[in-house]
């Protein structure tokens, strides 16, 4: 805490005692030099002194020549001060106007010093909240484009095969049944997209809430994984699973790491099929557990892995429209991950592709 009789106070306080000191200083040297003027018959000095004394007395001209030099000296010694502070007042103004590269020098360890540099982090603070918002405003319009985008190719399939059938437009009933059941597939993958990308305004908006309970690591992926058994036969490839423990126990939401692991595993079979096999390993580093999500299909190129979580990025060489998603699956496991105060990444070369989780034992606090 700054001491009361320091800073911009203090330096008041000092200028009047100074401004008092200088001027009786002063008025003792002109009194001093009215005495020699008076004794030495100088003129026309003398005339003027004996005109002063005779007409107000001296105790009045001196004690008003002490008042005139004072205000002299408190003008002269607050004028870094006043100019100081006049600048920092235009900076306020240019700040207003908008003006937020604009910064004050701080040139005193005193209020005004302070006040420079508030106004200084103020000024940055907005610069960098007007920046937020842009950005902010920018993804809303990239996001109102990717939805329309993503939306409007399984609707124009679905409007094409069924006007077909609306016009009588099949030879027989197995083209029928070729069409319906292909505007079945495009209405389910439109299902598929609606429902992420309402979970990830959700999540992106914080109205994902956890529901904590004790969760056994071990029961719920070998669960996935049984799920996924006939989608892995079908793909004509299998599962390994290496657990460091019977049971791994954390403090997490068991829906929500559901979702996320689901999305892990769908995506090491659907790319990862010339490798023949997933492997899902789970250990422990001190506090946190370590769950590895592995395929060894086709590597994703090193340049695209640092977009990866990104939402609706989609590595276009290895996703076709068929087998794409839409491009939120990832950027939804990374925010669910964080709501678990985890970490998610991705490695990937010649020979695998990992997926790496990190998640606490046990959180630190309640999301």
């Amino acid at each position: 805490m700054r001491n009361p009789l320091s800073g911009i106070r203090g330096k008041i306080i000092a200028l009047f005692f100074l401004s008092m000191v200088l001027s009786m200083f002063t008025v003792v040297v002109l009194y001093v030099f009215a005495l020699f003027t008076v004794d030495r018959y100088i003129q026309p000095f003398r005339s003027i002194l004996l005109l002063l004394d005779s007409g107000v007395g001296a105790p009045v001209v001196f004690a008003l020549t002490a008042i005139v030099f004072f205000v002299i000296y408190v003008v002269l010694l607050s004028r870094g001060t006043v100019k100081y502070l006049v600048e920092i007042t235009r900076g306020v103004k240019q700040l207003s106007h908008g003006n937020f590269d604009l910064q004050i020098p701080v040139k005193s360890n005193d209020e005004l010093g302070d006040l420079a540099e508030n106004i200084n982090r103020m000024s940055r603070q907005l610069q960098s909240s007007i920046a937020e918002e842009r950005l902010a405003v920018q993804a809303k319009n990239e996001l109102i484009t990717n939805v329309s985008h993503d939306l409007r190719t399984p609707l124009t399939s679905m409007i094409g095969y069924l006007r077909l059938i609306e016009d009588d437009r099949y030879k027989d009933e197995v083209e029928l049944r070729y069409y319906v059941n292909i505007a079945y597939e495009k209405t389910r993958r439109l299902y598929r997209m609606v429902e992420d990308l309402f979970e990830y305004t959700r999540v992106s908006y914080g109205q994902v809430r956890l529901e904590l309970s004790p969760i056994n690591l071990v029961e719920l992926l070998g669960q996935l994984a049984a799920e996924y058994s006939l989608q892995l036969r079908d793909s004509q490839m299998e599962i390994q699973l290496a657990f460091c423990e019977d049971k791994v126990i954390i403090t997490a939401d068991g829906d929500k790491l559901m979702r996320v692991f689901e999305n892990l595993i769908a995506n090491a079979i659907k790319y990862g099929r010339e490798g023949k096999k997933v492997e899902i390993a789970v250990s422990r580093d001190d506090n946190m557990v370590v769950i590895d999500v592995v395929n060894y299909g086709s590597p994703i190129p090193e340049a695209e892995l640092p977009y990866l979580f990104e939402r609706f990025y989609r590595v276009e060489k290895s996703r076709s429209a068929e087998t794409g998603g839409t491009g939120l699956g990832l950027a939804i496991a990374k925010s669910m991950i964080e709501l678990h105060q985890g970490s998610i990444a991705v490695s990937s070369s010649a020979a695998k592709t990992v997926f790496q989780v990190k998640l606490p034992v046990k959180l630190a606090q309640v999301p």
